[in-house]
Protein backbone atom coordinates (compact mmCIF):
# COMPACT_ATOMS: atom_id res chain seq x y z
CA UNK A 1 0.00 0.00 0.00
CA UNK A 2 1.33 3.40 -0.99
CA UNK A 3 0.21 6.42 1.03
CA UNK A 4 -1.87 8.95 -0.92
CA UNK A 5 -1.50 12.66 -0.17
CA UNK A 6 -4.30 15.17 -0.78
CA UNK A 7 -3.37 18.78 -0.06
CA UNK A 8 -7.06 19.92 -0.03
CA UNK A 9 -6.45 23.59 -0.93
CA UNK A 10 -8.66 23.23 -3.99
CA UNK A 11 -12.26 22.09 -3.56
CA UNK A 12 -11.93 19.26 -6.08
CA UNK A 13 -8.89 17.87 -4.27
CA UNK A 14 -10.61 18.20 -0.89
CA UNK A 15 -13.63 16.27 -2.13
CA UNK A 16 -11.42 13.58 -3.64
CA UNK A 17 -9.33 13.35 -0.48
CA UNK A 18 -12.37 13.08 1.75
CA UNK A 19 -13.82 10.33 -0.41
CA UNK A 20 -10.57 8.36 -0.28
CA UNK A 21 -10.31 8.90 3.48
CA UNK A 22 -13.86 7.63 4.07
CA UNK A 23 -13.22 4.57 1.92
CA UNK A 24 -9.95 3.83 3.71
CA UNK A 25 -11.59 4.07 7.12
CA UNK A 26 -14.39 1.79 5.90
CA UNK A 27 -11.72 -0.76 4.95
CA UNK A 28 -10.20 -0.63 8.42
CA UNK A 29 -7.17 1.39 7.36
CA UNK A 30 -5.44 4.32 9.07
CA UNK A 31 -5.79 7.91 7.84
CA UNK A 32 -3.83 11.04 8.80
CA UNK A 33 -5.90 14.21 9.25
CA UNK A 34 -5.32 17.78 10.42
CA UNK A 35 -6.73 19.00 13.71
CA UNK A 36 -6.63 22.24 15.65
CA UNK A 37 -3.59 21.01 17.61
CA UNK A 38 -1.39 18.63 15.60
CA UNK A 39 -1.95 16.15 12.80
CA UNK A 40 -3.57 12.93 14.03
CA UNK A 41 -3.85 9.33 12.91
CA UNK A 42 -7.45 8.07 12.93
CA UNK A 43 -9.22 4.78 12.30
CA UNK A 44 -12.55 3.02 12.85
CA UNK A 45 -13.01 2.91 16.63
CA UNK A 46 -15.32 -0.11 16.43
CA UNK A 47 -13.01 -2.33 14.34
CA UNK A 48 -10.35 -4.09 16.43
CA UNK A 49 -8.03 -4.63 13.47
CA UNK A 50 -8.20 -0.93 12.61
CA UNK A 51 -7.39 0.08 16.19
CA UNK A 52 -4.42 -2.29 16.15
CA UNK A 53 -3.29 -0.91 12.79
CA UNK A 54 -3.19 2.58 14.31
CA UNK A 55 -1.10 1.34 17.24
CA UNK A 56 1.25 -0.41 14.81
CA UNK A 57 1.59 2.74 12.69
CA UNK A 58 2.76 4.68 15.76
CA UNK A 59 4.84 1.86 17.19
CA UNK A 60 2.70 1.69 20.32
CA UNK A 61 2.61 -1.41 22.55
CA UNK A 62 -0.44 -3.65 22.53
CA UNK A 63 -3.09 -2.39 24.93
CA UNK A 64 -1.82 1.18 24.96
CA UNK A 65 -4.87 3.36 25.63
CA UNK A 66 -6.24 5.45 22.79
CA UNK A 67 -8.68 8.35 22.73
CA UNK A 68 -11.57 9.10 20.39
CA UNK A 69 -12.59 12.04 18.20
CA UNK A 70 -16.32 12.76 18.11
CA UNK A 71 -18.37 14.97 15.78
CA UNK A 72 -20.35 16.70 18.53
CA UNK A 73 -21.82 16.77 22.02
CA UNK A 74 -24.66 14.32 21.16
CA UNK A 75 -21.97 11.69 20.51
CA UNK A 76 -20.45 12.43 23.92
CA UNK A 77 -23.79 11.57 25.48
CA UNK A 78 -24.06 8.42 23.35
CA UNK A 79 -20.62 7.09 24.28
CA UNK A 80 -20.40 8.05 27.95
CA UNK A 81 -22.11 6.07 30.69
CA UNK A 82 -23.18 9.41 32.10
CA UNK A 83 -22.46 13.06 31.45
CA UNK A 84 -22.07 15.04 34.66
CA UNK A 85 -23.07 18.68 34.77
CA UNK A 86 -19.44 19.82 34.91
CA UNK A 87 -18.61 17.72 31.86
CA UNK A 88 -21.54 19.17 29.92
CA UNK A 89 -20.41 22.66 30.90
CA UNK A 90 -16.82 22.06 29.77
CA UNK A 91 -17.90 20.51 26.48
CA UNK A 92 -20.34 23.31 25.85
CA UNK A 93 -17.65 25.93 26.44
CA UNK A 94 -14.59 24.37 24.81
CA UNK A 95 -15.89 22.07 22.06
CA UNK A 96 -14.99 22.10 19.31
CA UNK A 97 -11.51 22.73 20.63
CA UNK A 98 -8.39 21.43 22.30
CA UNK A 99 -9.99 19.86 25.37
CA UNK A 100 -10.09 16.11 25.95
CA UNK A 101 -12.58 14.81 28.52
CA UNK A 102 -12.13 11.41 30.18
CA UNK A 103 -15.50 9.99 31.19
CA UNK A 104 -16.94 6.59 32.18
CA UNK A 105 -17.51 4.57 29.02
CA UNK A 106 -20.98 3.33 28.16
CA UNK A 107 -21.39 -0.34 28.98
CA UNK A 108 -22.84 -1.13 25.57
CA UNK A 109 -19.75 -0.02 23.64
CA UNK A 110 -18.28 -2.90 21.65
CA UNK A 111 -14.73 -1.67 21.24
CA UNK A 112 -11.29 -2.17 22.74
CA UNK A 113 -9.32 1.04 23.16
CA UNK A 114 -6.70 -0.58 25.34
CA UNK A 115 -6.13 -0.44 29.08
CA UNK A 116 -8.64 2.34 29.76
CA UNK A 117 -10.16 0.80 32.93
CA UNK A 118 -13.71 1.38 31.77
CA UNK A 119 -13.21 4.97 30.70
CA UNK A 120 -13.07 6.75 27.37
CA UNK A 121 -11.22 9.95 26.42
CA UNK A 122 -13.23 12.09 24.00
CA UNK A 123 -12.56 15.28 22.05
CA UNK A 124 -14.29 17.28 19.32
CA UNK A 125 -11.50 18.89 17.27
CA UNK A 126 -11.90 22.44 15.94
CA UNK A 127 -10.89 21.76 12.35
CA UNK A 128 -13.35 21.79 9.45
CA UNK A 129 -11.71 18.87 7.61
CA UNK A 130 -11.64 16.72 10.72
CA UNK A 131 -15.24 17.60 11.61
CA UNK A 132 -16.52 16.96 8.10
CA UNK A 133 -14.91 13.53 8.10
CA UNK A 134 -16.28 12.74 11.58
CA UNK A 135 -19.77 13.81 10.53
CA UNK A 136 -19.65 11.11 7.86
CA UNK A 137 -17.80 8.32 9.69
CA UNK A 138 -18.86 8.77 13.29
CA UNK A 139 -16.39 8.42 16.19
CA UNK A 140 -12.78 7.69 15.22
CA UNK A 141 -10.04 6.34 17.43
CA UNK A 142 -7.09 8.70 17.28
CA UNK A 143 -3.54 9.38 18.34
CA UNK A 144 -0.91 11.95 17.45
CA UNK A 145 0.63 11.58 13.97
CA UNK A 146 4.15 10.81 15.03
CA UNK A 147 5.98 7.60 15.76
CA UNK A 148 6.64 6.92 19.44
CA UNK A 149 9.83 8.63 20.50
CA UNK A 150 9.92 10.99 17.54
CA UNK A 151 8.92 14.64 17.14
CA UNK A 152 5.57 15.67 15.58
CA UNK A 153 5.61 16.70 11.94
CA UNK A 154 3.68 19.63 10.47
CA UNK A 155 4.38 19.02 6.77
CA UNK A 156 1.92 16.77 4.86
CA UNK A 157 4.78 15.66 2.59
CA UNK A 158 6.89 14.68 5.61
CA UNK A 159 3.93 12.81 7.09
CA UNK A 160 3.40 10.94 3.83
CA UNK A 161 7.06 9.93 3.84
CA UNK A 162 7.17 8.90 7.51
CA UNK A 163 4.01 6.79 7.35
CA UNK A 164 4.29 5.51 3.79
CA UNK A 165 2.85 2.02 3.56
CA UNK A 166 1.19 2.03 7.00
CA UNK A 167 -1.19 5.00 6.57
CA UNK A 168 -3.56 4.91 3.62
CA UNK A 169 -4.34 8.62 3.17
CA UNK A 170 -2.86 11.91 4.37
CA UNK A 171 -5.20 14.91 4.22
CA UNK A 172 -3.38 18.22 4.15
CA UNK A 173 -4.71 21.10 6.20
CA UNK A 174 -4.98 23.81 3.52
CA UNK A 175 -5.32 27.13 5.36
CA UNK A 176 -5.96 25.63 8.85
CA UNK A 177 -2.39 24.60 9.62
CA UNK A 178 -1.84 22.38 12.66
CA UNK A 179 1.23 22.80 14.81
CA UNK A 180 2.67 20.51 17.48
CA UNK A 181 0.36 21.42 20.34
CA UNK A 182 -1.47 18.88 22.48
CA UNK A 183 -4.92 19.08 24.01
CA UNK A 184 -5.65 19.80 27.63
CA UNK A 185 -6.92 16.64 29.33
CA UNK A 186 -9.42 16.55 32.20
CA UNK A 187 -10.42 13.36 34.03
CA UNK A 188 -14.07 13.45 35.06
CA UNK A 189 -14.43 9.80 36.04
CA UNK A 190 -14.60 10.44 39.79
CA UNK A 191 -17.60 12.76 39.69
CA UNK A 192 -20.03 9.97 40.50
CA UNK A 193 -18.31 9.35 43.85
CA UNK A 194 -19.20 11.28 47.03
CA UNK A 195 -17.31 14.59 46.94
CA UNK A 196 -15.90 13.48 43.60
CA UNK A 197 -13.82 16.05 41.77
CA UNK A 198 -12.35 16.75 38.38
CA UNK A 199 -8.64 16.24 37.79
CA UNK A 200 -6.39 18.01 35.29
CA UNK A 201 -4.26 15.29 33.72
CA UNK A 202 -2.40 17.54 31.30
CA UNK A 203 -2.37 21.24 30.54
CA UNK A 204 -2.16 21.80 26.80
CA UNK A 205 -3.57 24.27 24.32
CA UNK A 206 -6.46 25.26 26.63
CA UNK A 207 -4.91 27.08 29.62
CA UNK A 208 -5.93 26.02 33.10
CA UNK A 209 -6.92 29.64 33.76
CA UNK A 210 -9.53 29.36 31.01
CA UNK A 211 -10.82 26.13 32.58
CA UNK A 212 -11.09 27.81 35.99
CA UNK A 213 -13.07 30.67 34.48
CA UNK A 214 -15.80 28.15 33.66
CA UNK A 215 -15.51 25.63 36.49
CA UNK A 216 -14.33 26.93 39.91
CA UNK A 217 -10.89 25.65 41.03
CA UNK A 218 -12.44 24.03 44.12
CA UNK A 219 -14.19 21.55 41.82
CA UNK A 220 -10.75 20.10 41.01
CA UNK A 221 -8.68 17.71 43.08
Amino acid sequence: MSTELFRTARKAELLQGMRHARMAIGRGQVVCIPTDTSYALVADAFKASAVQALRDARGMPDGAPLSVFVPGIPTLRALAAEVAEDVATLAGEFWPGALTLIVPAGESLSWDLGDTKGTVALRMPANRIALELLSETGPLVQSGAWASGQKPLVSPTALQKRFDGVVSVVLGAAEEKPGTAVSTVIDATSLDAPQGKLRIVREGAVPVTDIFSVIPPERFA
